[in-house]
């Protein structure tokens, strides 16, 4: 069963840094784009960022650009979404997910999501 699991949530203030990780088991992703969305309650899960398992390549939406990283280590099965200079307005739960389509992932259609990991920032 393909499970993804998200860790490395937690209350920071602002300014500073946090590592998500997502641990991915059950099958491989090779094909895959594995991405990072976050959810604030009332609005719209929003996506951040995504890369391609095989290939590295990234995809960040303009207001995360210059502060979160997204990386992957394939032989632990695990993305990761290093955020730096955290804002208030970074708070949400973060979710990863996985699917074989750019376009469906970021579309919020993608097959395979984590349970979600807390981020709150303080000021």
């Amino acid at each position: 069963q393909v499970q993804l699991v998200e860790s490395g949530g937690g209350l920071v203030q602002a300014g500073e840094s946090l590592r998500l990780s997502c641990a991915a088991s059950g099958r491989t992703f090779n094909g895959y784009v594995m991405g990072w969305f976050r959810q604030t309650p009332g609005k719209e899960r929003e996506f951040v960022a995504h890369i391609n398992w095989n290939t590295g390549s990234t995809y960040y939406i303009d207001s995360v650009k210059g502060r979160f990283t997204i990386a992957r280590d394939n032989a632990k099965n695990t993305v990761y979404l290093q955020i730096n200079t955290l804002k208030p307005e970074d708070t949400a739960v973060y979710y990863c997910a996985a699917d074989r389509s750019a376009v469906r992932l970021r579309a919020r259609l993608a097959d395979y999501w984590g349970q979600g990991t807390q981020v709150t920032v303080s000021s």
